[in-house]
């Protein structure tokens, strides 16, 4: 059974504001995250709750609920910004 990948309104507005090619690259990893909530090159956030994974010059952060089979993405940024 897959998870459910819910966005953040805030996480929602950062990728409407991506350029289309990496709007586009963003989108199928977040598809792919249905699957595999942990995949390979997901890293453990240290200091907080929630895992990122890389896109290129982007950082998707998102919290796992196994449980309830959820995925909620807290935040989508360039890497100079998703950690502030």
């Amino acid at each position: 059974m897959d998870y459910r990948v819910l966005l953040k309104n805030s996480a929602e507005k950062e990728l409407e504001r991506l350029p289309v090619k990496t709007h586009d690259r963003i989108v199928e990893c977040l598809l792919l995250l249905r699957e595999d909530p942990r995949p390979a090159g997901a890293r453990k956030l240290q200091g907080r709750e929630g895992y990122r994974i890389r896109v290129g010059n982007y950082r998707i952060l998102y919290l796992v609920d196994d449980s309830g089979r959820k995925v909620e993405v807290v935040s989508i940024a360039h890497r100079r910004d998703v950690y502030r």
